[in-house]
């Protein structure tokens, strides 16, 4: 059975809550998942001590991790390393290829990455990413449990409120139509919901999971102040999910939504 844990939008640097990522930590430890799932923006504002932090705690974590970058792990400020090299500092600290997927029996979680050198706040897919997805996606084995990951939205829904998609998303959610991808995790808005993408000529859309921000204080709306993340799991008829939220009292994270999704 499947298991994987999905937070986002950790932000090491200035407003990330170090108590909240030794939480993260501690969890992995006791309930071991499969994978573990970062949907990006592991730092606040792209700096190398940043970096550095953040791939200390992957690195302690007790299972593998995924990881994609979001818009805040792309220099802000410092112009030329923006124009010349802005994923510079990501490629030395995590993965030279930008994204970090895991492939075992029974589960593939593949990443996309959405963020770009002048991004500001809103994210987009090259066409070399699609491509580079597509050809992922149909090298692998029959069955299993797909799952892609990205850092911003990819699906358009009411509930994003006026945020708009990444550019290039209708064409990443097509792919996952066309190759059973199951779920579609993500983050940016620090805020969390799930949907069902609707169906289409090509079949039923996947699940959506958005999540919050797991360890900073950057929270927003009715999440205001809260910190969120998603255990998930799966055996062949079902997946099901759990989002839970930092409880200060507890010191854990504590289930407050659930859901199950049938598996076609």
């Amino acid at each position: 059975m499947p298991t994987l844990l999905h937070v986002s939008d950790v932000h090491f640097g200035p407003r990330h809550l170090p108590e909240l990522a030794q939480a993260v930590g501690e969890l992995v430890a006791r309930e071991r998942p499969d994978v573990v799932v970062v949907s990006g923006d592991l730092t606040q504002r792209a700096k190398p001590r940043q970096f550095r932090a953040a791939r200390v705690w992957i690195d302690a974590l007790a299972s593998p991790a995924v990881y994609v970058p979001g818009n805040h792990d792309v220099p802000m400020y410092r112009f030329w390393e923006r124009l010349l090299s802005p994923f510079g500092a990501w490629r030395s600290h995590f993965d030279p290829t930008l994204v970090r997927g895991f492939r075992a029996d029974g589960l593939a979680v593949l990443g996309v990455n959405t963020a770009f050198a002048w991004t500001t706040k809103h994210g987009r897919l090259e066409r070399g990413e699609i491509a580079r997805l597509e050809r992922e996606l149909a090298a692998l084995s029959a069955g299993g449990l797909r799952v892609l990951v990205a850092h911003h939205p990819i699906a358009d829904t009411a509930e994003l409120r006026g945020e708009p998609v990444a550019a290039g998303g209708a064409a990443a959610l097509d792919l996952c139509r066309r190759h059973g991808v199951e779920l579609v995790l993500s983050g940016h808005l620090h805020r969390s919901f799930w949907l069902r993408v609707a169906r289409t000529g090509l079949g039923e859309g996947p699940f959506v999971a958005h999540c919050g921000t797991s360890c900073s204080n950057r929270g927003r709306s009715e999440e205001r102040g809260r910190s969120s993340l998603h255990w998930i799991e799966a055996d062949e008829s079902v997946i099901r999910l759990e989002r839970r939220f930092w409880d200060p009292r507890a010191r854990d994270f504590r289930t407050e939504a659930r859901t199950e999704l049938p598996r076609g």
